[in-house]
């Protein structure tokens, strides 16, 4: 058990959680929603400190993060638990589980920065299930990381309070932030949650803090494949984070308590991605299909293929040393190395 931050104390030994938009209530012996923070006579306590799971060797591309040191390999793991209830999770059997022992074993923080530095890897990523609801845990991998000269990468659904935000993501280098949908009814709906804290953290990170932003939207068709929402959504896109955030859309497969609705076709992507640049964003991306403009990085300037993939692997890099167009010399929006990184593109399992 490690002392958590942000709560409060409730009369009768209660506690109210002042983590994430959520606010629960919790009584004494109960956990929160998210199963990882727990009342022990009135104290709140995080209770996944050094439990870790799904440790994975991965191409940064599969966070997805295509403008932050492209080609790297990010050494990712989470913990279990969720503060969303999306009735779509594709990662369901580790954010929805009760089993501890099943997922998680014992990892420090500067064992898992170690490890990460051994291995080559450019990055950590704490990913699988939200980072968010193990603040603590995560800030002390980040400070670890950072000191073994690792860079940081949280992929979250950026339901966050703004107080704590600006502890979390200040050792952050580069977030995935999921924008589920573009309509309260959505996240209501079928997220269990609200979108505009959401767009909150999403405005702080691009506006206040120097965090390497890119956006990912699972696209569910008949929910939040509508044209004018999607036209909403990039706009705002746009407007509040940037042209040059890079957006992806991902196509939806059926999965935990949405197994009988149909996957996202190939050609509702493509509506998604073409209505963004129409609107005037630069990097719009498909993902969790093989389609080949989808996953291509053109040069605003020229308009040249700068960036080409595969899937997670890198087939063609005409950029320059930080990031300049080869053919123009226009900066490409991210951040670079002097060469692409040597990932293998395939996930390879990590023992810690």
């Amino acid at each position: 058990m490690f002392p958590a931050r942000y709560w409060s104390s409730l009369p009768n030994q209660g506690v109210l959680c002042e983590l994430c938009p959520r606010g629960c209530k919790v009584k004494p012996g109960a956990q929160g929603f998210c199963q990882n923070r727990e009342n022990q006579g009135g104290k709140f306590y995080l209770n996944s400190y050094g439990k870790a799971s799904g440790f994975q060797l991965d191409p940064i591309e599969k966070k997805p993060l295509f403008h932050f040191f492209p080609g790297s390999g990010v050494l990712s793991f989470g913990t279990i638990g969720c503060n969303l209830g999306c009735k779509f999770c594709q990662n369901w059997d580790i954010s929805k589980t009760r089993d501890w022992d099943a997922f998680a074993r014992q990892a420090e923080p500067e064992q898992i920065a170690r490890s990460a530095k051994e291995m080559g890897a450019t990055s950590v990523a704490l990913t699988y299930n939200d980072p968010v609801i193990y603040l603590e845990f995560a800030v002390e991998v980040a400070r670890a990381c950072r000191a073994e000269g690792i860079k940081v990468v949280v992929v979250s659904a950026g339901y966050i309070n703004p107080k704590p935000a600006i502890e979390f993501f200040a050792q952050v280098d580069a977030a995935n932030l999921d924008l589920k949908g573009f309509s309260p009814r959505f996240y209501s709906h079928l997220c269990q949650g609200h979108l505009e804290p959401v767009k909150e953290t999403l405005v702080y990170l691009a506006q206040k803090t120097q965090v390497w932003l890119e956006v990912t939207t699972l696209l569910i068709e008949g929910e939040n494949d509508d044209p004018a929402e999607l036209k909403a959504l990039a706009e705002w896109v746009g407007q509040e984070l940037g042209p040059e955030v890079p957006l992806h859309f991902s196509a939806f497969h059926p999965d935990y308590k949405m197994t009988q609705h149909p996957p996202t076709r190939l050609e509702t992507l493509e509506k998604a991605r073409n209505l963004s640049l129409e609107v005037g964003l630069k990097n719009v991306y498909t993902g969790n299909v093989h389609h080949a403009p989808g996953s291509r990085t053109l040069c605003p300037k020229c308009q040249q293929p700068v960036i080409e993939r595969d899937w997670f692997q890198l087939l063609s890099y005409q950029l320059g040393p930080g990031g300049y167009c080869k053919g123009c010399g226009h900066q490409i929006a991210g951040r670079f190395g002097q060469k692409p990184g040597q990932a293998n593109p395939r996930p390879v399992g990590v023992r810690i």
